[in-house]
């Protein structure tokens, strides 16, 4: 498929999309949302399963972190790059945030566990439409601001649908996008492995509860592990190609 028609038919899907979004009405957050399942207390940290197992953020952006500057030898990922490092950046800031909210949760504290979640969003389907849609780089700042409305609109109204619809996004547009595009496969794998761990990962945040019950973890601790081995599979695979392909820098 050309590169125009895909342009175009992913232009109507995201204006039916948004159509679609306007037409459900708000919705607004849970009003039980900060009774998080796992509450006990370890070594003086509350809720200490949730608080700790963001450790896995930290972890993978560092880790992705460290083959940034091998990256922009490799003529693959340099013109990506930049995007690449905005994402392990956010994982850092998910690893802050995310702990801070679990310290004590409630909505003020949530705003910083949500904001770098919908920037790493956007930077993963910055770094997807640019690859496999041509799409100028004017794409990254238009996404990154989306994101942080969709979180402000939230803070303000209440209101979850744009922050719903960006993590939907991410999740539906990055495989197809791929699918459709000459993009290797080890980086589709990559991707793909990524969004399957997220799905799962929303799975388990909506079990919470039951999953606390039968297991010693509950959903939303491992909504963070798998959440973080999705990233993981992300910052491997850059920082792999970034090792194995290096070339030199053009003039």
């Amino acid at each position: 498929m050309r590169s125009k028609t895909r342009v175009t038919l992913w232009a109507i899907f995201g204006a039916a999309t948004l159509l679609g979004a306007a037409a459900i009405g708000p919705i607004p957050q849970p009003a039980e949302y900060h009774a998080l399942a796992d509450q006990r207390t370890l070594f003086g940290v509350p809720r200490a399963a949730d608080v700790l197992s963001n450790l896995v953020f930290l972890f993978v952006g560092l880790y992705g972190l460290s083959a940034m500057e091998t990256a922009r030898r490799v003529r693959v990922l340099r013109p990506m790059r930049m995007c690449y490092g905005m994402f392990f950046c956010t994982l850092i800031a998910t690893a802050a945030g995310s702990a801070w909210y679990h310290w004590a949760p409630d909505d003020a504290r949530l705003l910083w566990d949500r904001l770098p979640i919908a920037v790493a969003c956007s930077t993963l389907l910055s770094i997807v439409l640019r690859q496999c849609l041509n799409l100028p780089r004017c794409i990254s700042p238009l996404l990154l601001g989306f994101a942080l409305l969709s979180v402000a609109w939230w803070g303000l109204m209440n209101d979850l649908r744009p922050y719903l619809l960006l993590q939907l996004a991410t999740m539906v547009v990055i495989p197809a996008a791929q699918q459709s595009a000459a993009v290797s496969s080890e980086e589709r794998r990559a991707f793909g492995a990524a969004v399957g761990c997220y799905v799962l990962a929303k799975l388990c945040e909506m079990a919470d509860v039951r999953l606390y019950e039968l297991l010693p973890l509950s959903g939303h601790t491992l909504k963070h592990l798998l959440a973080g081995l999705g990233a993981f599979f992300i910052a491997h695979y850059f920082v792999t190609r970034a090792k194995a392909r290096r070339s030199p820098v053009s003039g």
